[in-house]
């Protein structure tokens, strides 16, 4: 859907924002990715976009991703990428309401879930 620096880009521009630039993976977390390993942080994160996000109707849409420091790496990332519902997929990555995520969207998320983790392990 969009190039890697398209994604850098869109990364850059909502870390400027309050909200989405107020999410960083604490030291629990980046050692968890690091202990874990990223194609095991990536696994998880397409059943997590799978079960929660991907469906044309997801269950608790709006609600359905934590936000506590004690959560899975993948539920920060999601928040800080506008990845965590349904609403934010459609306003800030135009992946419209109401009809189940297709692999390449779901391939799309993943890869700016990804890319903002990265990110992360790379500020010390």
């Amino acid at each position: 859907m969009r190039s890697q620096k398209e994604i850098d880009d869109l990364l850059m521009s909502l870390s400027k924002t309050k909200f989405r630039g107020s999410f960083h993976l604490n030291n629990n977390m980046k050692k968890y990715c690091l202990d874990k390993g990223l194609e095991k942080i990536k696994k998880d994160a397409y059943e997590l976009i799978t079960k929660r996000i991907a469906p044309a109707y997801p269950k608790n849409d709006g609600k359905q991703t934590p936000m506590r420091a004690n959560s899975h790496p993948i539920f920060i990332a999601q928040h800080a990428c506008g990845c965590c519902c349904r609403n934010c997929l459609k306003r800030i990555h135009h992946i419209s309401k109401g009809q189940e995520l297709t692999q390449t969207q779901k391939d799309y998320i993943i890869q700016v879930l990804m890319t903002w983790i990265k990110k992360e392990l790379q500020n010390n």
